[in-house]
This record gives structure tokens, sequence and C-alpha cells, in this order.
């Protein structure tokens, strides 16, 4: 009887563990997708005063789309602004640097707060919160 009971409280145990590590790793891969979109969406920042200032040379063969961080920085707060359910669950997400490395490249980064799921004795050390962070990339063409 005891050597059952010990049994069922390490199998529970296992099971908040296990849980709460799903919770998070699924919180990550929200971020991660939050991250492709808002990547996505800053490569595409191109304003169209830009694209059509005068004196820019006639487009040739093999000419590329140039990206500002100023614009890749607007794109996603305005993204951010306009789809309030793309965060969905996710708590207090960061944009933690939206740039540009070579002007062709929009890079996103995020970082988001998650707790576990089950609160127990095992998960309440990290009952606050766990930080994760997610990058993506996108290339204008």
């Amino acid at each position: 009887m005891l050597m059952t009971s010990a049994f069922v409280a390490f199998a529970l145990l296992l099971i908040t563990v296990v849980v709460s590590a799903t919770g998070m790793h699924l919180d990550r891969k929200r971020l991660y997708n939050l991250a492709d979109a808002l990547a996505l969406a800053a490569a595409d920042s191109m304003t169209q005063e830009s694209f059509y200032v005068e004196g820019l040379p006639e487009p040739t063969e093999g000419a590329v789309l140039s990206l500002a961080d100023a614009e890749i920085r607007a794109e996603v707060g305005a993204y951010l602004a306009a789809n309030p359910g793309a965060v969905g669950s996710l708590r207090d997400v960061t944009v933690v640097s939206a740039s540009t490395p070579d002007g062709r490249t929009a890079t996103v980064s995020l970082a988001a707060r998650t707790r576990p799921t089950l609160v127990s004795r095992v998960t309440e050390l990290w009952s606050d919160g766990i930080i994760v962070r997610a990058e993506s990339s996108a290339r204008a063409w």
C-alpha cells in the first residue's frame, strides 16, 4: 500500500512536469509563428514613397528592393496594432529588435513570458514565468 501511494504521487508529479513543459513548448512555438509573421510583414514593408521616388534609375534585371530599419520597426508596430489576436495567449510580448542587417533581410526578435500550466510544488519555482525568445528573418526580393 505504501509503495503504491508513493508510485501514484511520483506519477502525478511527473505528469505535472510533463504537462507544464509541453505548455511552455507550445508557447515558444506560438512565439516563433508570430516572429515569422512579423518578419514576413516587415520584408514587405517598403513604402510606395520610397519605391516611387523620382530620380531612381529604371529597374534592371537582378535589381533588389532596399529595406530600412525605420520601415521595419514601423511595420512591426503596425502589424501588432492591427492584429491584437496575433499575440494570442502569449504574455508580455516584447519586440527585442526589428532591423535589417543588409538592406534585403528583415530580422525580428521577440521575447515573451510563459508560465507553467500546472503549478504545483514541483513547478512553483518557475511560477512567475520563464522568458522565451524567438528570432525570424525574411528576405525581400
